[in-house]
C-alpha cells in the first residue's frame, strides 16, 4: 500500500509516520512538508511544498496512492473565525479536492479532534469550523473516508507538539499515561495507535465513520 502523509513533522503526524514505515503493508510513504523531515527511510519519498493552499504545481506526483492520513493542523488559539477556517476547512478541502479528483479509489483519513461540532452550529468556533471540514470531506466521493477525533493523545518518544501550550503537559501525560490508560481506556490514545488504525482502516475497511479513541484503539488491532 502506498500512502500520502501531511503533517509529519507535528506530534501526530510524526507517530503516524513511524507507524508507516515499520508496518510492512506499507511499501512507500509520500511525505509533503514544508521543511524536510529528520528521517532517512528507503520507504519515504519527500515533496518540499510551502503553499499548502495550491498545490497544482505537485499534482501529477500525487497520482497512484492508495491511502492519504491528513495530519496537518493548527491550532484555533488567538486566531478568527475567518483565519482558522482558511487553515483548517479551505486548506483541507483543497487539497482533498486534488486527491480525489486524481485518486478517486483512495481512502482519507483526517485527523479533526475530540467535540467536532457535526451540526455546525455550537457555540464554539473551532468545533463549528471542524464540524463544516469533515461534514464536506464525507461528500467528496473517496472510496473511504475516515474523521479521527482522539482525546488525550501520547505522542512518540523525544516528539513534541507545534503548540508550545501543549509542550507543557507533554511530560506530565508521558508520565501519566499508564494512569490515564488503566482509568479511562476509552479516552485516551498514542500517535503509534492512530496510524496502526489508519493503516488497517485503509487496508481492510471499517463500520466506523467517526472514530474517538475507543475505536481507534480498536482498528488499531485488528490486523
Amino acid at each position: 500500500m502506498k500512502v500520502i502523509i501531511t503533517g509529519a513533522t507535528g506530534m501526530v503526524g510524526k507517530g503516524v509516520l513511524l507507524e508507516s514505515l515499520n508496518n510492512s503493508k506499507i511499501t512507500e510513504v509520500l511525505l509533503i512538508n514544508r521543511n524536510p523531515i529528520d528521517i532517512q527511510n528507503p520507504k519515504i519519498k519527500e515533496i518540499i511544498h510551502k503553499d499548502f493552499m495550491d498545490v497544482s504545481s505537485i499534482q501529477d506526483q500525487l497520482k497512484g496512492y492508495d491511502a492519504c492520513f491528513f495530519c496537518l493542523g493548527v491550532s484555533a488559539f488567538r486566531m478568527s473565525e475567518e483565519q482558522y477556517t482558511k487553515l483548517t476547512y479551505d486548506l483541507t478541502l483543497g487539497f482533498a479536492n486534488t486527491l480525489v479528483a486524481i485518486n478517486p479509489n483512495m481512502t482519507f483519513c483526517y485527523v479533526s479532534g475530540q467535540g467536532t461540532d457535526s451540526s455546525e452550529k455550537g457555540s464554539s468556533m473551532w468545533a463549528r469550523v471542524k464540524g463544516k471540514t469533515e461534514n464536506d470531506l464525507l461528500k467528496l466521493g473517496f472510496d473511504h473516508t475516515f474523521m479521527y477525533r482522539p482525546g488525550g493523545i501520547k505522542p512518540p518518544k523525544g516528539v513534541k507538539s507545534k503548540t508550545p501550550l501543549y509542550n507543557v503537559f507533554l511530560p506530565l501525560v508521558n508520565i501519566l499515561y499508564p494512569v490515564f490508560k488503566a482509568l479511562s481506556p476509552n479516552s485516551i490514545t498514542t500517535s503509534e495507535e492512530i496510524g496502526r488504525s489508519m493503516i488497517n482502516v485503509s487496508k481492510n475497511g471499517s463500520s466506523y465513520t467517526h472514530l474517538t479513541a475507543k475505536e481507534i484503539n480498536q482498528t488499531a488491532t485488528q490486523n
